[in-house]
Order: structure tokens, then C-alpha cells, then sequence
């Protein structure tokens, strides 16, 4: 028996069915309720969707190929353009959906409701999330939670009191690469050894001279703006530069790669140390600082960990990815845009045959100086005297047969959430797993404007 308490000689097909339940949520989670009442009925979920904008329509994009679900509602205050374009396409899919400006109106006028996804800038997550659960609906929540670890609370209190789900939209926790790399190679096989180092980044280049804009003749009057608490349309536009509408960078972009850190190690940093400003961006362009390094200090029963983690805007070199280092071995794995999977070996670690056993099993895939040569290897350096890197084996199947995706990873949390509903699956980022992502996040903000240590204590992730 391996670590995990699994067969370690389980064959390729085996495991990959395992995996494959796993992206559907049958493995342990700290959150179940009872399949919905509604949804035992039939398999059809009926579904709200409030905020249509990008990252809105990318979850629309992954809705209409999933089985059984209506996107029976959509909502959103910009009805001249996000509003109207949403019920559009949707209508297009054969998705007979009704349009709201007002997300209360949508609450009360749509009935049989089963759901509701929230898409919405950063400063709505907690009051419409709120509000959806004490309407007795599940919610599925955009990263972060909330801005506050105060909001975030409020949410876990309004789903445990309601018995409802709440579903996290960090979707590295359903994607299958991830979830193999942790449970079957770090967790199970040990492939890497003691883990020591994390190292992590989002590096994106931003053009600063091309704010968000709007097509002419689309604008929000005045009234409407005010009432949902924005200045202008420049502001709603650009409402991730706003400290008022969005939680910053840390939050709203690198939250889910915290949370990769807090669930592969299976700790929360006791300590943060961080150091960041405004360098690139200047006042008018963003309230917000725009570049931070940070270190994590974790305490895990195998001993120290540290973790390094980095957002710039003025160069997207490397992308961004989380790398974990241990004495045997060193994973590398991304969500996008190379989403690259790779493992590598420690020269001189007495592990060689361990390794050749995964790639005998299939679960790896050596690469070696041909594979590098015909362009198959992601990892750009490849240094001849060191073993080569190795492709985890298994890990794309299953996500490009269809019709790709946007970004790939969301079909399967979203898959994950409504399986939870019918009462098949656990949630694979309950709103316990999405609290302790932001209070990590929000440490390392606190740490940063400190610009030194602070310790974090334990009950401080509670919820």
C-alpha cells in the first residue's frame, strides 16, 4: 500500500477513472448536504447567472456543453451591452434565458431556481452570495470570496444556516493535472521527497495606455451607475484597479494560486514576509499596488517550507505557474497559457527506479534530447548532464475531446458543483477551503504594507 492507502500497483486505466471521479468530486471534501430536493426531481439544473461580463461568459461558454443545465436567468446592470450580448449567444445555444438589470428582481420574479453563479467585481461577491443562499439557492462564487475575512465569514455563516452549497471558484481544485500532481505523485508515490520550496508567479504584461473603453451609445446612465456604486462608466470598466471594487492584485488574481500552495502542502503559513508598491502604473491608471514578492513560512509535519510568490505587470515572462521543490524531485504545473505538467528528477537522488516504475506504469512520460528537438518539451532549459524532465502521462485526457474551452480547468469545477447539488460529489473548494485562500491573501497584503513580517495565527483561518 502506498501513503495514500491506495494499490500502488493500480494499471494506468484504473487510475485514470480514479481521476476522473476525483474532477467530479468523489473524493473527500468537508462539505455535503443532501441532493437537492429540486434537483432529485430530474437531472436538469436551473441555473442564475449574475455578472456577464468576461470572466462571466467564460463560465457560459463551459455551462452550455455540461449535461442537464438551464442558464434559465442572467444578470446584469450593463443591459445595453453585457446584458443583451449574454442573452444573445445563450439563445443561440437553445438556452431560452430571461434578462435582468437588478439581481434582487431576478431573486424574486424567477422561480425554480436552482443555483446561481456569481461573476460580479470583487466588492458584490458577498452581499449577492448572501443573498442568494438566504433565498434558498446553492452559489457557486468567483475568486476571492470577498475583500474582508469578515465577508468571507458572513458567507460560510449564510450556507451552513440556509444548508446550502457554496462552491469556490478556484478551478486548479477540479482540474485533473492538479489534483493527479497532488494525490497520486506528491501525496501518494512521495515523487518528490521532502518538499522545502515552493516557488510561484503571474507575471502579465499591460499595455498601459489602453484602458478598458465601451462601445459608443452603451453607457449606464448616471442613476443606474450611482445606485450600484460606481463614479462612471471609466470606473465600472476598469473596476479591478479601484481599491473601492476590487480586493487587488493579491486577491483577485493570485488568490488561487495561494490556495495550490495552502492545499498541496496541506498547511496554512504561520508567517508572511512581503515587500511590493505602485512602480509601473501610475495613480491615474490604477489605485492599487501593481507588483509584490512574497514569502510564505509553512510548518508542515515533514518540517519548513517556504514559498515565494510574485504578480508583476510589466513583462509576462515566465507566465505564471507554481513549481514545488523537494530533495527527490521538483514539480512544475500551470493552468494557463502553456499549461505545462512537469516533473523533475534530482540528479544524483537514488530514485531512478521508482521513476522508471511510473514510466513503465504510464503514469510518466520520459522526454528526452528528440522529444526537446521536435518542440514536445514546454520546460524551455534542458541541461544534458541532469535526467531528463518527465510528462505526467494521463493528465490531458478527458479535457480536449470536446469542443476546447477558453480556459479548460472551469468545465470540471462547475461539473463539480452541480454533482454536488444532485448529491453525487463532494464540493472541491467548499467556502471553509476559499476562506483560508483569502486570509492567506490578505496576510500577505498586510505583510506587505507593513513591509515586514507578521506571524498569523491558527484560529485566524477558522470559520
Amino acid at each position: 500500500m502506498d501513503a495514500s492507502g491506495g494499490d500502488r500497483t493500480m494499471d494506468r486505466r484504473g487510475f485514470l477513472g480514479s481521476v476522473a471521479a476525483a474532477g467530479m468530486g468523489v473524493a473527500m471534501g468537508p462539505m455535503v448536504v443532501e441532493a437537492d430536493e429540486g434537483a432529485s426531481k430530474g437531472e436538469e439544473i436551473r441555473l442564475g447567472l449574475i455578472g456577464c461580463g468576461t470572466q462571466g461568459m467564460t463560465l457560459a461558454q463551459a455551462l452550455v456543453r455540461l449535461h442537464a443545465v438551464r442558464i434559465a436567468a442572467v444578470c446584469d446592470i450593463w443591459e445595453e451591452y453585457a446584458l443583451k450580448r449574454a442573452v444573445r449567444i445563450l439563445t443561440a445555444y437553445k438556452q431560452e434565458t430571461t434578462g435582468y438589470v437588478d439581481y434582487r428582481e431576478m431573486l424574486v420574479k424567477e422561480k425554480g431556481l436552482d443555483a446561481v453563479i456569481v461573476a460580479t467585481p470583487d466588492v458584490w461577491h458577498e452581499e449577492q452570495t448572501v443573498a442568494c443562499l438566504e433565498a434558498g439557492l446553492h452559489v457557486y462564487c468567483e475568486q476571492p470570496m470577498a475583500m474582508t475575512a469578515a465577508g468571507a465569514r458572513r458567507m460560510v455563516a449564510a450556507a451552513r444556516k440556509a444548508g446550502k452549497l457554496l462552491q469556490v471558484g478556484y478551478s486548479r481544485r477540479s482540474d485533473a493535472r492538479y489534483r493527479f500532481a497532488n494525490e497520486k505523485l506528491i501525496q501518494g508515490e512521495r515523487l518528490l521527497g521532502r518538499i522545502g520550496i515552493v516557488n510561484g508567479q503571474w507575471n502579465q504584461y499591460r499595455h498601459i495606455n489602453l484602458p478598458a473603453g465601451w462601445p459608443k451609445g452603451t453607457e449606464i446612465c448616471g442613476a443606474m451607475l450611482s445606485e450600484f456604486g460606481y463614479d462612471s462608466m471609466e470606473q465600472l470598466r476598469n473596476w479591478r484597479d479601484s481599491r473601492r471594487h476590487s480586493g487587488g492584485p493579491l486577491l483577485n488574481r493570485s488568490s488561487g494560486q495561494l490556495d495550490v500552495y495552502n492545499w498541496f502542502l496541506g498547511a496554512r503559513p504561520g508567517g508572511v514576509l512581503a515587500s511590493g508598491g505602485r512602480n509601473f502604473l501610475n495613480a491615474a491608471q490604477s489605485q492599487w499596488y501593481d507588483n509584490v514578492m512574497a514569502v510564505l513560512e509553512y510548518e508542515t509535519p515533514e518540517g519548513a517550507v517556504r514559498a515565494y510568490y510574485q504578480t508583476i505587470p510589466m513583462n509576462s515572462g515566465g507566465g505564471r505557474y507554481e513549481a514545488f521543490v523537494g530533495d527527490e524531485g521538483t514539480l512544475i504545473i500551470d493552468q494557463g497559457p502553456s499549461y505545462r505538467t512537469q516533473v523533475h528528477r534530482q540528479p544524483g537522488a537514488d530514485t531512478a527506479q521508482k521513476w522508471n516504475r511510473l514510466v513503465r506504469e504510464g503514469l510518466l512520460k520520459a522526454i528526452g534530447k528528440e522529444d526537446a528537438a521536435a518542440g514536445e518539451m514546454s520546460w524551455p532549459l534542458y541541461v544534458d548532464e541532469s535526467p531528463p524532465p518527465y510528462k505526467m502521462q494521463p493528465l490531458m485526457l478527458g479535457l480536449g475531446d470536446a469542443e476546447p474551452f477558453t480556459m479548460p480547468h472551469v468545465g470540471p469545477h462547475l461539473e463539480n458543483f452541480f454533482e454536488a447539488i444532485r448529491g453525487r460529489a463532494v464540493l472541491n473548494c467548499p467556502g471553509e477551503a476559499g476562506f483560508a485562500a483569502l486570509v492567506t491573501a490578505l496576510k500577505a497584503a498586510e505583510a506587505m504594507g507593513d513591509d515586514g513580517r507578521i506571524e498569523v495565527a491558527g484560529e485566524e483561518y477558522e470559520v
